[in-house]
């Protein structure tokens, strides 16, 4: 008798020890809050680690057009001995004209004299290889003149060991001296992720060529000269608010003669100027000096390719500013209205009608209707009072023309100190409508300042947009930077802050969005290519179930001391409404190692779905990293649970981010 009476003292005691142990959430389901902007989540893309060209650009053939500083990287000249002393510059001649074309001067002149097939030619490398599919089509066109003789243009791709894995061949017909258009398509046989295209010429005569182009059958939508479909497929499965192009420090270029330049990326591809890229020569512990920018992936791909995964454009145009950690070469205030007349012109570009002279030119591309732009980046981390003075002068411009368009303006580098307060609190006072903040920082950064926003004015018509963030596992600018599951799971953490202010805080994009295996300068990445395969990162299947589950509006989710839950007990936790479907969402982080017995009360419901779906990404090991050969090494896993009248009871595992969802 004394031992159970010994035995109930005890569990009664031990009873509360375990209730205060337990993670009690209640969450306030009918005090609906702020309103979750549609564009609350979105992508940031720039043309850094291979993204464009030899990324997303599904073009094959590097230095198409021969305009890159070194006219002939990228290829190499193929000869067979017969040939004897057949070299460039004599059988194979580099021609520059830029008197009579600015934007393409050069073009490839071949002199043949009864020349057999396999004897001359030349071999491209592609972007790292060529990634080739066994039975995909692939599409072949170059320009060409030839105004006398005859001429064959012969096909190979090979694979690394020189196989021939698919061929085709053109003949050029007699054009005098009017370039045309030649195109033929062939199938491969095989696959192989570095292949080679080898181009052999046969006949006689003297052939002018130029923008030999190889791409695959299998491009996003079909598109000739498209972009590559998989890769725009992972952008359009994060079902993304908004997409910001075309970047990033781009935008400025190291001075302003390299600057983008919306304008010289439309129309025909052989008539969009090429540049270097600015990330070419950026960081000497990644030199990359085979990057350019051909722009076949310019400013109406990118609108079209907003409109095609359901995103808002947000174009970032240069303030008259280059990059002020290269050069901070400025156009003076005087010099000022071209840049501003780009900004005016891009808005009619993507919004004016046909009668208009940019509208015309997005119909005569094949788009009649409007884009429907309605914000637009002025300045790219640009900071100072030369900032703020250049931003007023286009602020003033564009508001009296397009008073409704929103403009996305710089917080600098910084997200705290003396600069980011000047730059604050100068835009604050002009009333710019988002203002871009950035923050490269150590996960123990993104898991103490999930409270960043709570004390931000929520009657400030300047919301914020977290334009660019991506934990550091090592440093910022460090190639030892890790996509791995500790820098996700603060990332996580961090955006429950992020959503639990969704009245402060209405746009927010990881950055940078792609790197290629064999040619990033810049870690981490959300996503990682090679040239046939993509890659999802932990930090990208969070983006994607905060993208995907994002809810309509936000609703009170507190913890044992009724407040949110910003890190007590390594917990961080929101909670949104989905008001279209009737289901409510809660996110929940756990930033210890340590399983948590977790309640989840809901207040001010009827009931509950007795069923629930829970949704975890997790794993023991905060280093585990996805790989190209290992890609779900950190993937979320679905499962459903069961509900207990107005409250959901789970364990929330160690090192987890579980995302719920309840019918109410």
């Amino acid at each position: 008798m004394r031992i159970a009476v010994l035995s109930l003292l005890l569990l009664l005691q031990v009873a509360p020890i375990f209730a205060q142990n337990k993670a009690v959430f209640s969450v306030q389901a009918d005090k609906p809050g702020a309103a979750v902007s549609p564009t609350m989540w979105g992508i940031f893309f720039e043309d850094i680690n291979l993204g464009a060209d030899g990324g997303m650009y599904a073009e094959l053939i590097k230095n198409r057009s021969f305009e890159f500083f070194k006219p002939l990287m990228g290829w190499q000249l193929r000869s067979s001995k017969a040939m004897g002393s057949v070299n460039f510059g004599s059988n194979l001649l580099i021609i520059n004209r830029p008197e009579k074309s600015e934007t393409n001067p050069r073009y490839l002149q071949v002199t043949l004299h009864k020349t057999p097939k396999d004897s001359l030619g030349l071999t491209n490398e592609g972007f790292r290889g060529m990634g080739i599919k066994k039975g995909l089509r692939y599409d072949f066109s170059v320009l060409y003149r030839l105004q006398s003789g005859n001429a064959k243009i012969h096909l190979e791709l090979v694979t690394e060991k020189g196989e021939v894995i698919g061929s085709g061949q053109f003949a050029p017909k007699n054009t005098g001296d009017v370039w045309q258009k030649g195109e033929t398509s062939f199938t491969a046989t095989a696959t192989e992720p570095k292949a080679k295209l080898n181009i052999w010429f046969e006949g006689t005569g003297v052939l002018d060529i130029d923008m030999l182009s190889l791409f695959p059958g299998d491009t996003w939508k079909g598109r000739k000269g498209g972009l590559r479909a998989d890769m725009i497929q992972m952008l359009a499965d994060l079902k993304p608010g908004f997409i910001r192009f075309p970047g990033g420090c781009i935008v400025e270029g190291h001075d302003l003669s390299v600057r983008y330049q919306w304008k010289r990326t439309i129309g025909p591809v052989e008539d969009r100027k090429l540049v270097i890229n600015r990330w070419n020569y950026e960081f000497a512990h990644r030199p990359t000096p085979d990057y350019f920018q051909t722009f076949g992936l310019g400013f109406f791909e990118y609108f079209q390719m907003a409109e095609d995964i359901g995103a808002e454009p947000l174009p970032i145009l240069n303030c008259g500013m280059a990059c002020q950690f290269n050069s901070a070469e400025v156009a003076p205030l005087s010099d000022l209205a071209p840049y501003v007349q780009d900004a005016l012109d891009l808005i009619e570009f993507a919004n004016g009608s046909i009668s208009t002279k940019w509208g015309r030119m997005r119909a005569d591309m094949g788009h009649p209707a409007p884009f429907n732009l309605k914000m637009l980046g002025v300045g790219n981390e640009n900071w100072g009072p030369q900032y703020i003075e250049r931003l007023k002068v286009f602020q003033a411009a564009i508001k009296r023309e397009y008073p409704n368009i929103k403009l996305v303006c710089s917080s600098g580098i910084n997200h705290s100190g003396e600069l980011f307060d000047y730059l604050n609190g100068e835009l604050r006072a002009m009333k710019a409508e988002f203002i871009d903040e950035h923050y490269y920082s150590r996960p123990e950064w993104f898991l103490a300042n999930a409270k960043r926003y709570d004390s931000y004015d929520r009657k400030s018509v300047s919301k914020v947009f977290a334009g660019e963030y991506a934990g550091q596992s090592d440093k910022t600018v460090s190639v030892n930077n890790k996509n791995n599951w500790r820098t996700a799971l603060a990332e996580a953490a961090y955006m429950t802050g992020l959503e639990r202010n969704a009245d402060v805080v209405q746009m927010a994009s990881y950055a940078p969005l792609f790197g290629h295996v064999d040619g990033w300068q810049w870690k981490p990445n959300l996503i990682w290519v090679d040239n046939l395969k993509t890659m999802p990162t932990p930090n990208y299947h969070v983006q994607k179930l905060y993208a995907n589950y994002k809810g309509s509006r936000v609703v009170p989710i507190l913890y044992k001391d009724k407040t949110p839950a910003t890190g007590q007990d390594s917990l961080y936790a929101s909670a949104t409404l989905d008001q279209a479907s009737n289901e409510l969402i809660i996110k929940i982080v756990n930033a210890s190692a340590k399983a948590q017995t977790t309640e989840v009360n809901i207040d001010g419901v009827k009931k509950l779905d007795a069923k629930a779906k829970l949704i975890t990404l997790q794993n023991d090991n905060l280093e585990a990293e996805n790989t190209m050969d290992m890609p779900t090494v950190v993937a979320p896993m679905e499962r459903e649970i069961e509900t207990k009248g107005k409250k959901v009871e789970l364990e929330v595992k160690g090192y987890s981010f579980s995302v719920i969802r309840v019918k109410l």
